[in-house]
Formats: structure tokens, sequence, C-alpha cells
């Protein structure tokens, strides 16, 4: 073993505690819901999960699930152009392409891979890729993975600044294709793209549109098909990822939803998806069904959308100031990392098992703890995480 570079590792660990933003797992002994067992704390409320519909425990999605599991076994045992693609890929590439409103999907083992899987595949030399400030890590790893192997150009422009864009693209105009990735909610923030102008601005300069909508499927929209239907924008937009491990069931996956000839041409070059076992059939399964679910019962995005309203009325009610927004994603802006997290810690010991976030993930003194309301809250889970809050907040002079 060498000494030496574990040493250097325990020095790297060592700083993170001082700096006092070390991460310690909290581990659950029950299923992911509106509240959970969580070993050494008994019963919490969550709000830090992105369980936006409460599907990770319904019962047709557990089900599914099973039933795929004595059908199809526990895993692939090989890639996707081999013999690892089953019968119940095709139906869940189907039925997440009809969801978004595209021609076709591509499944993947996480949307990280997904949003790798694409833009590795499609970017070539002369190409010029420009992004939103605030996307998240994987389409900035997915850009840079791009950019070390084709040599394009990129761009990142101000979050949601449509005249930087402009100005980006405008420069752009040697370049062979100009690509625009954004999320759609932006996680950190809880803010919903400018869709519309985001479309107009690359049919103006002939780029194609590429939007994340992992924390928008199944939680944006009236059926809860995302920032597209937002927006009234089905079928408008080039390209969509997503996952398939936050609303949708909260399993694990990921999909590449856009044109038959891109999901063709991703089955044909994309690495990840050449090199890495399919999708889990159970994992498959369940994300199906959860897909089925959202499409026979749109009053699950209704009652979302309710509970994120009252959340963030009480919590202004409770005098704090979350960033404003319309999404389940509702930041309460603390200042420095330290304090996110001892409030963090505070709202654990309270019963409200919420997480904050500090610097590098989200800027320099904008520390913040995120709260994520999902459908399966009850009103008194949210009124008691409002006392909570209420409680912490005076401890901390926050309020």
């Amino acid at each position: 073993m060498n000494t030496n570079f574990t040493a250097g590792l325990e020095a790297k660990l060592q700083q993170l505690r001082d700096d006092r933003v070390y991460k310690r797992l909290n581990y659950l002994d029950s299923p992911q819901g509106a509240r959970v067992q969580m070993e050494g704390r008994g019963e919490v409320v969550i709000l830090s999960s992105n369980n936006y519909l409460g599907l990770a425990n319904e019962p047709a999605v557990v089900e599914a699930g099973i039933e795929g599991l004595e059908r199809f076994g526990a895993g692939t045992g090989s890639v996707r152009f081999i013999c690892g693609t089953f019968t119940v890929h095709r139906e869940l590439e189907e039925a997440c392409a009809r969801f978004v409103g595209t021609e076709a999907s591509m499944s993947y083992v996480s949307a990280w891979n997904a949003n790798e899987g694409f833009t590795a595949t499609v970017v070539e030399e002369g190409d010029f890729v420009v992004s939103d400030a605030l996307n998240h890590a994987s389409i900035i790893d997915s850009i840079r993975l791009a950019k070390s192997i084709t040599k394009c150009q990129t761009a990142v422009y101000k979050h949601a600044d449509l005249d930087d864009l402009r100005e980006k693209l405008a420069g752009a105009r040697g370049s062979k294709r100009r690509i625009v990735w954004s999320d759609g909610v932006f996680s950190m923030e809880g803010s919903i793209a400018p869709l519309p102008d985001l479309v107009q601005i690359c049919r103006d300069h002939d780029a194609v549109l590429v939007i994340d909508d992992s924390h928008a499927t199944g939680v944006l929209g009236t059926t809860g098909r995302g920032t597209a239907e937002h927006f009234g924008l089905l079928g408008e937009i080039d390209v969509i990822t997503s996952t398939l491990g936050k609303a949708l069931g909260g399993a694990a996956g990921g999909f590449v939803a856009g044109s038959a000839a891109l999901c063709d041409y991703l089955t044909q070059r994309s690495r990840p998806q050449l090199f890495s076992n399919a999708l889990p059939p159970t994992v498959a399964s369940s994300a199906l069904a959860a897909v089925e679910f959202i499409e026979q019962h749109p009053e699950r995005v209704q009652a979302l959308r309710d509970n994120a309203r009252y959340f963030r009325e009480r919590i202004i009610e409770a005098g704090f100031s979350p960033l404003a927004g319309e999404t389940p994603i509702i930041p309460i802006i603390v200042g420095e990392t330290s304090a996110a997290i001892q409030m963090s810690d505070l709202l654990l010991d309270e019963g409200v098992f919420v997480t904050g976030f500090g610097f590098p993930v989200v800027p320099q003194g904008q520390a913040r703890v995120r709260c994520q309301v999902s459908a399966a809250h009850t009103r008194d889970d949210l009124d008691f995480a409002v006392r909570a809050f209420i409680k912490v907040g005076k401890q901390l002079k926050l309020i």
C-alpha cells in the first residue's frame, strides 16, 4: 500500500473538516417518502429529496420493479449493442419520448451519462457550444470532455442573460454548428430557464437547443411534461435530457430525447452507452410504470404545485426570504457555508432533514438551505417543518 498516497488524502479530508464543509452521510432505514426512518434519529420529515411526486414508494411503481426483476432478472449482463437490450428498454424509451414530446429517446444508467453521452458524441471539431453559467455540473463536464476530444470552441453566457447569449452566438457565426445548453430548472436556484426566448434565439442563429429537464420532468406543466409544456412549447425543443431518478420514481437512470436520427446515432457512437451495461430491468420497469402513473394521474402534479405554493407562503410568513420562484425548489439564503451547515444540523435535531449548500456549489456568500417539497407531503408535514424553521431561525438570529 502506498502510504504517501493515503496520507495525502487524509490531509485533504482533514482540511474539509477544519473548513466545516465535510459531508457526513445520513442513513435511511425506510423507503423514501415525506417522512422516513433515519438511523440514529428515528422519524424525520424529508425536505431534501428529489422525490417530487412521491413515486419512490408508490405501490404501482414498486410492484412494477418487482415484476421486472422476476421477468428479466437482476441485470442485463451486457451492453446494449451486444445482448443487453431488453424489451422493457424499448417500452421505456417510447414512453419517455412520448412524455417529453420528442420522436425518440435513448436511456442511460444515469442522467450524468446521458449528458456526457450526448455532448461528447455529437460535438465535432469546428462546432461551438455555449452554456448557461449556472448549468448543472454534468453539463459542464460533458462540454469539457467534448472540448478535450474535439478541440471545439466553447463559451459560457451569464445566467439567463439573453443579450450575452446573442453576443456569444453572433461571435460564432463561422462555426460549423452552434449548440446552446441550458437547464430547464436550475437546481440550486429553483428558477426556470426563459425557454421561449431561448427557442427564438436558437432559431435566429441556426443553433441547436439542448435542455436538461431533470428538475422539471414530472414537475412543470399541467401534466408534468416539463419546461416545454410549462411554456406551451412541446415538440419545439431540439434535444431534451432528463433523469429517471427524481420525479420519475427516484430510482436511477436518465435519457436523451430528440429525433430518431439522434437516438440512432447515439446507439451507434455514444461511448457511455456502448461500454456500460444497460439500465437494470428492475429500474427500467419501475421508471416505465412511473411515466404511465403520471400520465394517468395528473392530479399528482397539481398536488405538488399546491404544496410548493403553501410551503413558500408559510416560510415567508415566518420571516424568511427564499429566492423567488414557482417550483418546489425553495432555497433560503443564509450567507456563509458554515451557517448553512449549522442550520441544517439544528433542523435535523428538530426532526427536519434539509441540506445546506455552500461554496463551491453556490457562489461565495450565498450559502443556502435548499428545501424541496413533494406531493407526498401533508400539510401537517409542512407545518411541522415551518415550526422547526422558526425555532432554528430565531436561535441563529435569522428571523
